[in-house]
């Protein structure tokens, strides 16, 4: 019999593996021989499709709101109705008209109307009310010119409404005023702030007397707490 053995040379086993390795790498940079196809997919090209954007249009071609309801009534004008403006800076805007009657809810009250309510008014000064000069804020000054030898002179006092409501007044002297003087109306109801201003009438009467006669008006707004006072010198000739 005849045996015979082979041993591999481990130099070319080294080489044949060396040689497969740089064939794998090579062949992975190689370019690529498949061919590929480009597809185009075109949209909207169908007839069912509308390419020019909704074409719909309301009833009266114009553009507005088509979910609500119309909620005016027939008849509705919109120049005779109060507008949305009246009333909006509140009851104390300077810039509203105020031409309105002074008391709400009397608006129709006539010649001929029977009054069966409303509010009352106070007709005299109550008894043991004091009228004192208040100095803060300081009264206003004011001054008159009266001849010794007239009848008195007066002067007119337009005063402006402080007060957030209607108030009832009542003016008076303090204790060191001259006795000539004398105001009209002492009682009255001034109206609420921004609103009419109340015309105080006071009178000088000398009696034939010269010199500086002075007088302290105070106005006394007994519901708000508050007073409004001036102080008058009448220069007597």
């Amino acid at each position: 019999s005849i045996s015979s053995s082979f041993s591999p040379d481990p130099t070319n086993a080294m080489k044949l593996a060396a040689s497969t390795l740089l064939i794998g790498s090579a062949a992975a940079f190689a370019p690529s021989l498949t061919r590929r196809s480009a597809t185009s997919l075109a949209i909207g090209r169908e007839g069912n499709v509308e390419l020019g954007g909704n074409t719909w249009k309301p009833d009266s071609e114009k553009m507005g709101s088509t979910d609500t309801g119309d909620f005016f009534p027939e008849g509705y004008d919109p120049e005779e109705e109060i507008a949305f403006t009246s009333g909006m800076g509140g009851s104390q805007a300077s810039n509203q008209d105020r031409g309105g009657p002074q008391l709400p809810g009397m608006e129709n009250l006539g010649a001929d109307a029977v009054i069966t309510g409303g509010i009352e008014q106070a007709e005299d000064i109550p008894e043991g009310m004091t009228f004192e000069l208040d100095q803060f804020p300081p009264p206003t000054e004011v001054e008159m010119q009266v001849a010794a030898s007239s009848s008195g002179s007066d002067i007119v006092l337009s005063v402006a409404p402080t007060c957030m409501t209607f108030e009832d007044y009542f003016a008076g002297f303090t204790e060191d005023t001259h006795p000539s003087f004398s105001v009209e109306p002492a009682v009255g109801r001034m109206d609420r702030r921004g609103g009419e201003t109340t015309e105080l009438t006071v009178t000088c009467s000398p009696n034939g007397k010269s010199g500086a006669f002075e007088a302290g008006l105070v106005i006394n707004l007994p519901e708000d707490g508050s007073s409004i006072c001036y102080k008058i010198k009448a220069n007597v000739f």
